[in-house]
């Protein structure tokens, strides 16, 4: 199984003891999340994040309505936590958040390692595009959020 990497990286200039706690409300997942993808959490609220956690939600892919699980399979506060697909629109997702302190602001770190059903094709048709898109959108609300000037935010695939 082919898989690919996107890494984005967001400073923003809060403390680490303000940031985390954002990230560890699993209710905030809607805020970042575009509305294109029609994203709610099913799992009752409010969500107690530790290694183990189970969260389902419901998202639409191109316009398909789909279900999706993920695990808490790393919780480390306030410095890193991993979200795996156990059930859901990939044949393998696993997106780490790690968050530091550097030079009086705190760097936000996304690293997502993922494999689309169908392979490279559907990478390059749709789904590359489409991860590119959500974590863009989710990058600028963490700007607006946070305070951020665009200076400070910075994306890599």
């Amino acid at each position: 199984m082919k898989t690919f990497d996107l890494r984005t990286s967001i400073a923003v200039p809060r403390p680490l003891e303000e940031v985390f706690p954002f990230f560890a409300d699993a209710a905030n997942l809607e805020t970042l999340t575009p509305p294109w993808v029609n994203f709610r959490i099913l799992s009752e609220l409010p969500i107690e994040m530790r290694e183990g956690t189970r969260i389902d939600y419901r998202i639409r892919v191109r316009g398909l309505p789909l279900r999706w699980q993920t695990r808490i399979s790393a919780w480390e506060p306030p410095y890193r936590f991993v979200d795996e697909q156990v059930r859901g629109p990939y044949a393998r997702w696993v997106h780490e958040h790690r968050f530091r302190e550097e030079n009086g602001e705190t760097i936000c770190e996304d690293h997502v390692n993922y494999a689309p059903i169908g392979g490279a094709l559907m990478q390059r048709l749709f789904v590359g595009r489409d991860v590119e898109r959500i974590f863009e959108y989710r990058r600028r609300r963490m700007a607006e959020i946070f305070g951020v000037s665009e200076a400070h935010g910075r994306q890599a695939a």
